[in-house]
């Protein structure tokens, strides 16, 4: 999977993603102090899915009417050990495939999606 972790994202997170295959680009390293409409463009042009711990990309998002081959996964869950959110994530991405063109909001006990702009 093409994936864009936002800065807020961790490390351990990344690391995680990439040693199970996905693609990962992190704007903590692959672009320092870019804008969130920045992130954005960049998740769109590259058709890649952004995961944040940021809410302000849904409003965004919505806004600019990020297309449906983008997606966005707000993770809205407690961060108390970075490996334990790499681990969750992981399993979540794995469980399912139609993050592509949904606004995803992950909280401890949920998954809600909401479809983006269909073009």
């Amino acid at each position: 999977m093409r994936l864009l972790a936002n800065e807020n994202f961790p490390r351990q997170a990344v690391d995680a993603l990439r040693s199970f295959g996905h693609n990962v680009l992190w704007a903590r390293t692959d672009m320092p102090g870019a804008s969130d409409l920045e992130v954005l463009a960049r998740s769109q042009a590259e058709s890649r899915i952004l995961l944040t711990f940021d809410k302000d990309f849904g409003e965004l998002a919505f806004r600019i009417g990020l297309p449906s081959e983008c997606g966005i996964i707000l993770l809205r869950i407690v961060m108390a050990d970075p490996r334990s959110v790499g681990a969750l994530v992981v399993s979540l991405l794995n469980s399912r495939e139609d993050w592509a063109g949904n606004f995803s909001v992950i909280d401890e006990t949920r998954t809600r999606m909401r479809p983006l702009k269909k073009l």
